[in-house]
C-alpha cells in the first residue's frame, strides 16, 4: 500500500501566535516546545570531541561499550535487570523509532495502532505511514481485535500522566491477549514530581514487577534529549524483546538506519554520569515550582502533570482562545487541538525555558484571570 497523504505539521498553525506573543515588549516566553536550552554537560561534549576520529562506518547495534552501557543503566535507573545487548538497540533520536516502529513490524490495512487518548501526535502518524488505522483509548477494555501495536506512553506528553505498575500490567495482559506488540515511550522517566513519584522512580514497562522475566512482544523506548539536554544529538535507544530488536536491527542495516559513532561515545559517557541528570532534574523542578502556583492562581487547573516537562492545564474555554490569551501576555504554549480530540480545552506550557524567562511568565500571568 503506498504512503497515506499525511497531515498538515501542525506547529505551523502556531506562526500568528508567535508573532502576536514576539511583539511583546519584554520579548517572547516561548513554552510551546519542550526543546531543551540548558547547556549539553561538559564531560559529555568532551567525550563526543574525543570521538570525533570517526573514519569508519558505525555500528547499526551500538558499540559494545554502548550496549552494555545500556543494559547497566537500566538495571541501574529503572530496576530492569536480565537485560543483555542483545535486548537493546541504539536510535537516532526517539521520534523516528515512534514513526516506523509499525512499518518496521509488518503493520498494514487493517491494522489498529493504540496509543494514549492525549497523545504527543507521532504515534498516530506512524500508524498512516504503516497504513494502518490509529486507536486513540486508554482503557485496555476497550482494545479491539486487530490491534496489532498498543503505545504507552508514561510520564505522558502532554500530560504527564505516569502509570502505575498496575496499569502497566493490566496493558500487557490485554495486548497478550490479543497478540500485538506493545511499546512503552519512557522518554520523561527521570522526571517524577507528585507523590509518590517525588520519591519512588517510575515504573518502566520492563520492570519485573510488570513483566517477570517474559519479554516477549514487549519495548521500552528512552531519550536522552530531557535528562541531558542531548535533543540536538538524537540520542535515544530501544529495549526489549530480543526477537524484535533483531528484526529492527536487520531493516536498520538494509535502510543505513546508524547513530554516528562520536555520539555513541557521548552516549556511554551520559549513561554513566548521574549527577548531571540530577542537576537537571533540580533545574526543572525549580521552574515548575514557580510556574505552577502563578498559572493556578492566574485561573488554569492543571491536570495531571504528576511527571514529565509539562503543566497541562484548561481556564475552561476553547484551547486557541487561550493561546491568543496567552501570547498577548507574550507567552507561547502548545493547543490540546494538537495532541488529539478529547482536550480541546487544554494547553501545554513546557518547562523548557530559562529560568529569567519562566520567571517573567509568572509576571505576566499575574493578573492574567482578570482579563477578557
Amino acid at each position: 500500500m503506498p504512503l497515506q497523504e499525511l497531515p498538515d505539521y501542525p506547529w505551523d498553525l502556531m506562526a500568528p501566535y508567535a508573532e502576536r506573543a514576539r511583539s511583546h515588549v519584554d520579548g517572547v516566553v516561548d513554552l510551546s516546545i519542550g526543546s531543551p536550552v540548558d547547556p549539553t554537560p561538559d564531560l559529555i561534549r568532551e567525550a563526543l570531541a574525543e570521538a570525533t576520529d570517526a573514519h569508519a562506518y558505525p555500528q547499526t547495534v551500538g558499540t559494545p561499550a554502548l550496549r552494555e552501557a545500556i543494559v547497566d543503566w537500566f538495571q541501574r535507573r529503572r530496576g530492569v535487570r536480565g537485560l543483555t545487548v542483545e535486548n537493546v538497540l541504539p536510535t537516532i533520536g526517539s521520534k523516528e523509532l515512534v514513526a516506523l516502529l509499525p512499518f518496521m513490524l509488518g503493520l498494514g490495512e487493517g491494522d489498529t495502532v493504540v496509543h494514549p487518548r492525549a497523545a504527543y501526535p507521532t504515534y498516530a502518524i506512524g500508524a498512516a505511514i504503516a497504513g494502518a488505522t490509529a486507536l486513540a483509548s486508554d482503557d485496555p477494555a476497550e482494545w479491539p481485535e486487530g490491534t496489532k501495536l498498543v503505545w504507552l506512553n508514561s510520564p505522558g506528553n502532554p500530560d504527564g500522566r505516569i502509570l502505575t505498575v498496575h496499569e502497566l500490567r493490566a496493558a500487557v495482559a490485554r495486548a497478550r491477549e490479543l497478540g500485538a506488540y506493545i511499546a512503552s515511550d519512557e522518554c520523561y522517566a527521570e522526571l517524577g514530581w507528585d507523590a509518590p513519584w517525588d520519591a519512588e522512580r517510575v515504573p518502566s514497562i520492563l520492570d519485573p514487577r510488570v513483566i517477570g522475566q517474559d519479554r516477549r512482544n514487549v519495548l521500552a523506548v528512552y531519550s536522552l534529549s530531557k535528562q541531558s539536554n542531548l535533543a540536538g544529538y538524537r540520542a535515544a535507544f530501544v529495549a526489549g524483546c530480543r526477537q524484535i530488536i533483531e528484526r529492527l536491527v536487520n531493516v536498520r542495516k538494509h535502510a543505513g538506519l546508524m547513530l554516528p559513532a562520536p555520539l555513541q561515545a557521548a552516549m556511554v559517557t551520559a549513561l554513566g554520569d548521574e549527577e548531571h541528570v540530577e542537576a537537571q532534574k533540580a533545574r526543572y523542578r525549580a521552574r515548575r515550582e514557580t510556574l505552577k502556583p502563578t498559572l493556578e492562581a492566574a485561573g488554569f487547573r492543571v491536570d495531571r502533570s504528576e511527571g514529565g516537562l509539562y503543566l497541562w492545564a484548561t481556564e475552561g474555554r476553547d484551547a486557541w482562545d487561550s493561546i491568543g490569551r496567552l501570547a498577548d501576555r507574550g507567552i507561547l504554549a502548545g493547543p490540546g487541538h494538537f495532541y488529539g480530540d478529547f482536550y480541546p480545552q487544554h494547553v501545554r506550557l513546557s518547562l523548557t525555558a530559562t529560568d529569567e524567562r519562566i520567571a517573567a511568565a509568572a509576571d505576566r500571568l499575574r493578573g492574567f484571570g482578570d482579563s477578557l
